[in-house]
């Protein structure tokens, strides 16, 4: 039961957020506003940091375990928390323009 949740709620996990970065991506260079654009790109920077943090704990904690993959979920921990930080404090300030 675990492994068809795990098989089946992984990729639905990663493959949302993926599809809302390349949307706002594709907004946001498209807008002509500065603000809507930085509002589109922050919005892209938190799917994306969802997406990799989402990426690193199936890499953790689902796959087996070695340097390797360990190496590569922080990484992927650390660009996801940071994207996610950015992205809302970028839209906490383009929000108040």
């Amino acid at each position: 039961m675990l492994l068809a949740l795990q098989a089946l709620l992984l990729p639905i996990l990663i493959f949302v957020p993926l599809c809302f970065s390349v949307y706002y991506s594709v907004r946001s260079r498209r807008s002509e506003d500065p603000k809507q654009r930085g509002l589109l790109t922050a919005k892209m920077n938190i799917a994306m940091g969802i997406m990799l943090v989402v990426i690193a704990v199936a890499q953790l904690f689902f796959v087996e375990s070695s340097n390797t993959s360990r190496v590569f979920g922080t990484i992927c921990v650390l660009l996801g928390l940071f994207n996610l930080f950015a992205g809302m404090r970028n839209y906490s300030q383009f929000s108040r323009m």
